[in-house]
């Protein structure tokens, strides 16, 4: 009984260490590359699942070797661990041991012989033009909430912005006079996007009578406020896409990201330039963005066997 006892107060102690280092990592990260809550939160959950398995054989993380971390992925991969997921955790195991070596803490990588598992390009799906008016449509604009829901899909679909962006966004972000929204995303990047004209006229008549009336005498700074003065959840959000797409006949898998799916889609469909489309969208990397220039080709290709005489 004593010697268990033993046992786990080391492996707390050696957890706790780990669990030191992550932090300094992540405090690291986020001064340099100014990451969300999201991706720190994803790194920090794929290191202490790693420090706690390490733990058991009394290392702390900072000692793994490459033979610990190949039996740690082969455990996950016997357990389920889908090629994505292990890539994903192998990413910030790197990352993190980079960033240890730069300090001074090892002078080796220990992931630097470990190949990527092999993982298939996932392509997002994208809703059709006629599926995009349909899903519009959905919400009964008659009701003030109706109307607010209404307003935030028609900027999604006008503009591309993230879930995260739309229900954080706040009225003076939008500058109708020059017919902009200014957005401040991933890494603190700010970029200023167009507003059409059907997406300024469901906000400015959102903003001039349903806000009001979802409000009341309450007082918030975003711009769509749920019926209790507060700031809508990306969850809540998520099930309302679901409601409207039910609504539609939308019969195909819906994701909280569609509308931002669409919105390159088209553009790209419509013969917008790719650079154009990733400032619009916000990524850093070209490359993030060509994705849906596949997508934008299987759509094509689909039209021609359709139309074609000899498709």
């Amino acid at each position: 009984m004593g010697s268990s006892k033993k046992e786990s107060t080391s492996e707390s102690l050696i957890i706790a260490r780990s669990a030191e280092l992550v932090d300094q990592f992540l405090d690291a990260i986020w001064m340099e590359r100014g990451l969300s809550k999201n991706t720190l939160g994803a790194y920090r959950a794929d290191l202490m699942t790693l420090a706690r398995s390490l733990a058991e054989t009394g290392k702390a993380i900072d000692g793994a070797d490459k033979a610990d971390l190949l039996s740690f992925i082969a455990k996950r991969v016997e357990s389920g661990a889908k090629p994505r997921s292990t890539a994903r955790q192998l990413s910030s195991f790197r990352r993190f041991f980079r960033y240890i070596m730069r300090e001074g803490n090892r002078s080796t990588d220990p992931t630097a012989d470990i190949e990527m598992p092999r993982i298939g390009r996932s392509l997002p799906k994208s809703l059709s033009e006629d599926q995009v008016d349909s899903l519009l449509n959905a919400p009964n604009t008659d009701e003030p909430l109706g109307h607010r829901d209404r307003a935030m899909l028609e900027l999604l679909y006008a503009t591309g912005l993230r879930v995260s962006e739309l229900i954080n966004l706040k009225q003076m972000q939008i500058n109708f006079n020059q017919g902009v929204l200014r957005i401040v995303g991933k890494g603190d990047r700010e970029r200023l996007i167009p507003l059409g004209e059907e997406s300024q006229r469901w906000l400015k008549e959102f903003i001039n009578g349903p806000r009001m009336e979802i409000l009341l005498e309450r007082q918030t700074d975003y711009l769509f406020p749920t019926r209790r003065g507060d700031r809508m959840t990306r969850q809540a959000f998520w099930h309302i896409i679901k409601r409207y797409a039910e609504k539609a006949g939308v019969r195909q898998k819906m994701s909280p990201h569609s509308l931002r799916h669409a919105f390159a889609t088209h553009l790209l469909n419509r013969g917008a330039d790719l650079r154009v489309v990733q400032m619009l969208l916000g990524h850093s990397d070209l490359s993030t963005t060509q994705i849906y220039t596949h997508v934008a080709r299987e759509r094509l290709k689909d039209l021609h066997g359709e139309h074609h005489p000899r498709g």
